[in-house]
């Protein structure tokens, strides 16, 4: 199948731009925004340096869904409005880059710990809105698996699968490393046709250090080669700096075939 890598570096969401310019001399072939900090695509000289980044490059884009201070599952009714319509500005702006934005699903308060059921419902209701903007956007909004934080939704195949279902104009991001955080690698991969994007970085299992890929404890010889087996379209390598991204692009190169 025909796998095709991006960057992305979460890390430089404060950082200056020229960064961007050293992925496709890296060999990647585009580069996921992530839409916070200097990269806010509602801000206009933002949104224009961006653009003017892609036209001068050959790069292609995704875009990352800014998720700081924000919660799809918040019981607490203005912050779950103020999410929902932060997540449908950026998916309305990016469409003129991308029709994959990726989004974070919600997590526990302290209050919706003593109404779990009424958290799902809420996070699918705002599935349900974002979906239907997306798709009006030409958009596949692409609910993203989570790491071993407990508060968190979809740390868990079967979660991300049953919250999604169904719903038009909603995919699924799947996060290799968030899957190694939760011991989950293998039961998500029995999934890997389901998938509709793709992150990938590395680590040792206990948290999201998001190293470079052979710098952690995942499998990549066998991972890579079940991931190329099994899914076809984008893969964004997230890295910290452009040095993991060149040696992260090796080892995609080496494994995923």
């Amino acid at each position: 199948m025909s796998l095709d890598p991006y960057f992305s570096s979460s890390s430089k969401v404060w950082a200056e731009r020229d960064w961007v310019f050293e992925i496709e001399d890296l060999g990647y072939a585009g580069w996921e925004i992530v839409a916070d900090g200097n990269y806010r695509l509602e801000i206009p000289e933002n949104f224009a340096a961006i653009r003017e980044i892609l036209e001068s490059t050959g790069l292609l884009a995704t875009v990352h869904a800014p998720y700081s201070d924000l919660n799809l599952a918040s019981l607490n009714y203005p912050i779950w409005r103020e999410s929902i319509r932060q997540i449908c500005s950026c998916i309305h702006l990016a469409a003129d880059l991308t029709d994959r934005v990726t989004i974070h699903p919600g997590f526990v308060s302290p209050v919706g710990k003593l109404v779990p059921d009424k958290v799902w419902e809420v996070q699918k209701t705002a599935l349900v809105e974002i979906g239907r903007y997306a798709e009006d956007h030409g958009v596949l909004a692409c609910v993203e698996n989570m790491i071993s934080i407990k508060d968190f939704l979809c740390r868990y195949p079967e979660e991300i699968l049953g919250l999604t279902e169904g719903i038009p104009g909603i995919g699924i991001t799947f996060d290799l490393g968030h899957a190694n955080t939760n011991g989950l690698v293998d039961a998500f991969l029995r999934y890997i046709g389901e998938f509709d994007h793709m992150h990938i970085h590395d680590n040792h299992g206990q948290s999201d250090e998001h190293l470079a890929l052979g710098d952690g404890a995942i499998a990549w010889e066998k991972v890579g080669p079940a991931i190329a087996r099994g899914y076809s379209g984008v893969v964004v390598v997230e890295g910290r700096t452009l040095e993991e991204a060149r040696r992260s692009l090796a080892a995609f190169r080496k494994w995923f075939v």
